[in-house]
């Protein structure tokens, strides 16, 4: 079990090796596996950088990300700007349905609106467009609505999770409905992410609880 300050020192060095990133911009604390990140940055992706970067931290367990986007104003655009450069990036991206989402603008802010039939639709739909310059945050509002009426299975989902990396001995899943739940311990955050990623490809799934915890140590 590491401790608080070598928690926080090892954040810290994940968020120093990204290029992107400069760690005097980042406050980082660590407290009981529980690591919030404060701050200023100049972009929107520096932001995800840093977010992603530490909570790929062996030994973060929840992570609290309060950083603020201030754009300089060599880099600050107006959402007329803004709407044009994602719609510019939605029409080059042939897998996101322009017609079934909506954009709105706001401050810089992004809300993204919508109904899609999988959930890595939604994923791609966010990914290309928070890179874009000018954008201070994105709230992904986009809700899963499959096109299909199948059954969600229980036994499918847990046969995907023994194909894969995942080490799913520990985890149980549990379907209601169009619901899939996730419960139990994985020994990282990839691995969660990785169990939710998953069984979002379930056939007819609307919403995804995981409810996975991680414990760096319990497999050891």
């Amino acid at each position: 079990m590491k401790t608080n300050e070598q928690l926080q020192k090892d954040v810290q060095e994940a968020i120093k090796w990204e290029p992107l990133l400069h760690p005097a911009e980042i406050g980082v604390t660590a407290a009981d596996g529980v690591v919030s990140l404060t701050g200023t940055v100049d972009s929107f992706a520096k932001k995800k950088q840093a977010e992603n970067a530490a909570r790929n931290v062996a030994g973060v367990k929840v992570l609290v990300e309060n950083i603020q986007v201030k754009l300089p104003d060599s880099k600050a655009k107006t959402d007329v700007e803004i709407g044009a450069e994602i719609i510019s990036a939605f029409t080059s991206n042939v897998i996101i349905p322009q017609d079934k989402i909506k954009v709105k603008v706001e401050n810089g802010w992004v809300d993204l609106d919508g109904e899609l039939p999988w959930d890595y639709q939604r994923e791609i739909t966010e990914n290309a467009i928070q890179f874009l310059p000018g954008i201070k945050g994105i709230f992904n509002n986009i809700t899963i609505n499959p096109d299909t009426n199948d059954t969600v299975s229980k036994k499918k989902v847990e046969e995907a999770l023994k194909r894969s990396a995942v080490d799913e001995r520990e985890i149980t899943v549990s379907v209601s409905g169009t619901t899939v739940t996730l419960t139990g311990t994985v020994h990282s955050w990839q691995q969660k992410e990785e169990a939710g990623r998953i069984a979002w490809k379930t056939p007819g799934i609307k919403h995804l609880k995981n409810k996975l915890e991680v414990d760096y140590e319990y497999n050891l």
